[in-house]
């Protein structure tokens, strides 16, 4: 039993020729963990699968935007170290995620205000077998999975995805967030298969150090890092965050998940209060 002014509600027609909806309620149900969305209840709703899940807050997309598409380098460095976290507990549960953008991390609501969650695994695929640990073989030619944008250069080159990919994309998420556009972003072009080549071309022309001027160097060394593993590859993850987390301490500031958005609410609410008074 739950209150239905604390779930979401996730609908899929069940005449559609390629559901989702099941496969991700059951992924949801088998990798429990902070920042992953609890889901309550599966089930069908007359013409449509149904999926009641944990209420969450605004996605980074919205607070970007709420924060007039400005983050702070300590609100960008906090939103890497959680971003690193949450998908290497996906990767741990033998999934990769392969949708990785802004609109697909979203905050907590209430106590959990200063977690970030991840959600929409419908494009999700298990990478290796959870009891032997095999992993799936590379295979090329595949259809590009998941945004563009934020895509790897090795989705754009049609190979199979693997954790490296949702590594690299978590990259170009976080320049999306420090700078508010990546370059390849407003391209005209005449149809979707010439946009997703430029877009290609440019992602492949671009060195970690040339993507990242003017930033700190560890963004650029995260790129460098991700880019060069292998397929199968374990990634270092406790090395990505250790990038991150030293810079945060570097620059003195508190790692105390106090973003951008809560406080800009914070000063907000004290603004009220004062006109009240």
């Amino acid at each position: 039993i739950f209150d239905v002014s604390d779930v979401a509600i996730k609908l899929e027609h069940n005449s559609i020729n390629y559901p989702q909806l099941l496969f991700e309620a059951k992924l949801l149900k088998s990798i429990p963990g902070t920042g992953i969305p609890q889901m309550h209840w599966f089930g069908i709703a007359g013409e449509y699968n149904a999926m009641v899940m944990e209420l969450l807050g605004q996605n980074l997309e919205d607070l970007f935007n709420f924060c007039t598409r400005n983050f702070t380098l300590k609100t960008l460095l906090l939103i890497a170290i959680h971003l690193i976290e949450r998908i290497k507990h996906v990767h741990e549960n033998h999934y990769v995620h392969r949708d990785i953008k802004p609109e697909n991390f979203l905050v907590g609501k209430g106590q959990t205000e200063q977690t970030i969650y991840i959600i929409d695994f419908g494009l999700a695929k298990r990478y290796r077998d959870e009891h032997t640990r095999i992993h799936i073989p590379l295979k090329e030619n595949r259809n590009l999975t998941g945004t563009a944008r934020y895509a790897s250069c090795n989705a754009h080159n049609g190979l199979e995805q693997s954790r490296r990919d949702d590594l690299e994309s978590i990259g170009y998420v976080l320049l999306y967030l420090i700078r508010g556009s990546l370059p390849w972003q407003g391209l005209k072009c005449k149809d979707k298969a010439e946009k997703y080549q430029k877009i290609k071309e440019m992602k492949m022309s671009y060195t970690p150090e040339k993507l990242c001027q003017g930033l700190p160097v560890e963004f650029a060394k995260y790129i460098e890092y991700v880019k060069k593993l292998s397929f199968e590859e374990e990634p270092e993850y406790k090395k990505y965050i250790s990038l991150f987390s030293d810079l945060l301490k570097a620059k003195d500031y508190e790692n105390d998940y106090l973003y951008d958005w809560i406080t800009v609410k914070n000063n907000t609410r004290v603004l009220k209060e004062a006109s009240i008074c």
